[in-house]
């Protein structure tokens, strides 16, 4: 177990504090204690804060060296218990943590012989309120109190004693009996010239909730804490770095059972299909349904209310949700990307989208990119953005924009917002990717990102959530939804291929056309082509979900182009298969109320993005190829 080093502070007597009030209050705890505390304000405390010192007992005795009970000179020192703030476990009763237990565990043992309570305000080992809140929804994902602050970007225990060595100097408190389980806070009370002459331990307030959190004190800081069985040490061996091993919080689905409730959608995507393409957008019964079956809470962090799962998992999504409705799997590839795009912005922004508690939705665009100029508090942009895929069903969008030659992401509300009908085509017809635009829109500025930074595997969400993926390229996900709404189209096409074969009767004189040669032979190769199309697509996934940490593609720039390349590779072959499959139906397969004719025009869309535009990807991952990684393929070994 990696310890949190602690270091004593070696420094002069800190600047002098004197005390401001001092006032008699009378303490009443909720199980019946009732005590009276001299309560003590302070001038000149150096972080400015309202700390509080709770003088107790027969303190003026004790801070004598006297023997309380004789009054007669003992060479005793007042007993102390820093206390930092929380309000949770203090006011609330939580039962995550120990502190609740311990403040009033320590007001009678002081209380008892003479001493001070240091209340400090510092709360959540220094982080504060929010930020604590924010450390137990990591602490949920497996991560233990300490890794959660990191992955916050603070560190592990930011709390400051300096304060309380400057109240105790201001009594007089030149030695003490220190009340507590952590060394750290013996260590710099020493460094400010705070003499210890006795440490002593405070109960062990072990709970159902809160037997991680002690053992990572014992762990990892070196807490003096004796914990029963139960809870040593598998609990806190699972977190250390090693949050795959904790189980999934509760409502958290495994990939497979969630892909099986994505397949379960399938049926009544194709019995919705002709009615999504004639509305040219989804119907609400669809999005209603890919918000049940938690779709668009693929790649979310676990933080955010996310499930936190990799590429491989929303590439299938896609791939099942194609199988029903091309224009379905479209549309959900792309506002899944964008809520994990919304991930990693920085948390005042995360805060406002995320805190609703559903999966915000935003549409993206960056063709072409706005332009915007500085205005006070942030930008003023303009733009026509087209293609905004989703935008009927999303209350943001992330647009593009042009700040002085330099790329930067503006997040908008939808409302506020001009939308075009623009999107009339031959096939992704549902997708509804209409057109936007604005002109002099404001935009706070911190709803605006350098792209550069967005784009980054350390992004700003990178420094909150534990999951990998938020380290990985941006352009990882988006160059997977066009060759898997490809593949899962396909797959639906040969299916109902076979099915026509088999089906006897119409105009086929020898009965069955499953029986044909010919039609054995046709069914083969459009297998086989779609079998090839699995295959790259299966290779491409596996380059970029076992590329390291990050999981990403291989950084190298033969690395990209070639996963560009096997993608790429995938979706042209589903298309021959989908030729195929049309070229051996007849004629009535071009009625538009067919499927087949449908997912036709659906992939002729799909390879006309710029993703899957296959001449510019043979022609770079030729030469990036030959040049980087010819030996690769003579030796026969997977590019994957």
């Amino acid at each position: 177990m990696t310890a949190v080093a602690h270091t004593s502070r070696h420094v002069p007597v800190p600047p002098a504090a004197t005390v401001r009030t001092q006032v008699t209050v009378p303490l009443r705890f909720p199980d019946g204690y009732s005590t009276t505390a001299d309560v003590l304000t302070f001038h000149g405390l150096a972080d400015g804060k309202e700390h509080l010192l709770l003088a107790l007992g027969p303190w003026e005795q004790a801070l004598l060296g006297a023997d309380p009970a004789t009054g007669s000179p003992a060479g005793a020192a007042p007993l102390v218990r820093m206390h930092s703030e929380c309000m949770t476990g203090d006011v609330f009763g939580s039962e995550r943590c120990d502190c609740g237990p311990q403040l009033r565990e320590a007001v009678e043992q002081i209380a008892g012989t003479g001493g001070f309570l240091l209340y400090l305000r510092q709360e959540g080992r220094g982080i504060g309120l929010y930020s604590k809140l924010d450390a137990y929804a990591l602490q949920d994902t497996g991560l233990d109190t300490y890794d959660a602050n990191l992955a916050l970007g603070h560190a592990a225990d930011e709390r400051d004693y300096t304060a309380a060595a400057q109240m105790l100097h201001a009594l007089g408190a030149t030695s003490v009996r220190l009340l507590s389980n952590n060394p750290d806070k013996a260590a710099q009370l020493a460094g400010f010239g705070i003499g210890i002459t006795e440490s002593v331990a405070t109960g062990v307030h072990l709970s159902a909730a809160n037997g991680r959190y002690l053992a990572a004190k014992r762990d990892r800081t070196a807490h003096t804490l004796v914990l029963p069985a139960a809870v040593e040490p598998s609990a806190v061996e699972r977190s250390a770095g090693n949050a795959s091993a904790v189980p999934a919080p509760a409502g958290i689905p495994d990939p497979a059972d969630l892909l099986a409730r994505v397949e379960a959608l399938v049926p009544a995507l194709q019995a919705r299909a002709a009615d999504t393409e004639a509305q040219r957008r989804l119907p609400a019964d669809t999005v209603a349904d890919l918000h049940g079956a938690g779709v668009f809470r693929v790649l979310v962090p676990k933080a955010l209310g996310g499930f936190g799962m990799g590429a491989d998992t929303y590439a299938e999504v896609i791939r099942l949700l194609a199988r029903g409705c091309a224009s379905t799997a479209w549309t959900a590839g792309h506002l899944m990307e964008h809520a994990w795009m919304l991930a990693r912005w920085p948390r005042q922004v995360q805060d406002e989208v995320f805190s609703h508690g559903t999966m915000p939705l935003a549409a993206a665009t960056s063709a072409p990119a706005g332009t915007a100029r500085t205005v006070p508090g942030g930008l003023a942009i303009t733009g026509h953005w087209r293609f905004a895929s989703g935008i009927l069903h999303s209350e943001w969008a992330l647009l593009a924009v042009d700040l002085d030659g330099v790329r930067l992401q503006c997040l908008v509300p939808v409302p506020e917002l001009e939308l075009q009908d623009a999107w009339h085509t031959d096939g992704l017809r549902g997708t509804g990717s209409n057109d936007l635009l604005a002109t002099d829109l404001f935009v706070p500025g911190y709803r605006t990102l350098a792209w550069e930074k967005l784009a980054a595997p350390d992004n700003p969400g990178s420094r909150i959530h534990p999951e990998p993926l938020i380290q990985a390229p941006i352009g990882t996900l988006l160059n997977l939804v066009a060759p898997s709404v490809a593949l899962g189209a396909a797959e639906s096409a040969v299916d109902l291929f076979r099915d026509r074969l088999q089906a006897g009767g119409g105009k086929n004189p020898v009965g069955r056309q499953a029986d044909s040669p010919l039609a054995q032979a046709r069914f083969a190769r459009a297998f086989g082509q779609l079998a090839s199309a699995r295959l790259l697509w299966t290779d491409a996934l596996g380059a970029i979900t076992t590329a390291g940490p990050g999981k990403g593609p291989d950084p190298t720039e033969a690395g990209r182009a070639e996963v560009r390349l096997l993608l790429g590779l995938s979706a042209d072959a589903a298309q021959d298969a989908v030729r195929l499959v049309m070229a051996g139906s007849g004629a009535g397969v071009h009625r538009l109320a067919h499927p087949l004719q449908r997912i036709q025009r659906d992939i002729g869309v799909l390879v006309n993005h710029p993703t899957l535009s296959l001449d510019p990807i043979l022609e770079r991952a030729g030469r990036d190829l030959l040049v980087s990684a010819a030996g690769r393929f003579r030796s026969g070994t997977s590019p994957a």
